[in-house]
């Protein structure tokens, strides 16, 4: 049976979105083609189909959290002004549902301590995911006025992933709450972003 192109890429969207979870869950290192294609409900026989390597994959799927992610961050703008929208995401990014999720969020807590071991094509998605939220946090911040918004936002980011990745890895329920709650109150702060609260 031959399908049209349409159908070929919703069929590649599944099996990246199921990839992307799987990714989130054990890694990126420990990815099992297999075990994404079933869950995506294909045959392992059909990943040639789609990707030429298992790099080619893993990158694909890189490109795919972070396409997630930036949906995220859109979705709190959306209707939104950008302070209301700036202060939905650091709530939404510095939560506790956010920190103890393995299947959805943010990619870059979950990659950025394989991305170095990652091969060149997965590398290169993560750096350009990493640089596009950075630019389309850096639009928020100008539109707030903010004459320093490419670099307050490389800061920004930087400071929200280490929380979230300090929050995950602190055992004591107290302190890893605590963790993302300065985390939030000083980004607010520096922000200006406390009249939304």
């Amino acid at each position: 049976m031959r399908y049209d192109a349409d159908h070929k890429q919703k069929t590649r969207e599944r099996v990246l979105k199921a990839a992307a979870r799987a990714i989130r869950a054990e890694g990126p290192h420990k990815i099992g083609v297999a075990a994404v294609m079933a869950e995506a409900g294909l045959t392992h026989g059909g990943f040639y189909a789609h990707f030429e390597s298992k790099d080619a994959f893993v990158a694909a799927a890189v490109g795919q959290m972070f396409l997630e992610g930036r949906a995220k961050l859109d979705r709190a703008m959306d209707g939104r002004t950008p302070a209301q929208g700036l202060a939905t995401y650091l709530d939404f990014y510095l939560s506790a549902a956010h920190r103890d999720t393995r299947t959805s969020g943010c990619p870059l807590p979950f990659l950025s301590a394989d991305a170095p071991r990652l091969a060149a094509p997965s590398r290169e998605r993560f750096a350009q995911g990493a640089a596009g939220l950075t630019d389309r946090l850096a639009q928020v911040l100008t539109q707030l006025g903010r004459s320093d918004a490419e670099e307050t936002a490389g800061s920004m980011l930087s400071e929200m992933v280490g929380a979230v990745s300090l929050a995950r890895a602190e055992p004591d329920p107290v302190r890893s709450a605590a963790i993302l709650a300065r985390t939030r109150a000083s980004l607010t702060r520096r922000l200006g972003l406390e009249a939304v609260q």
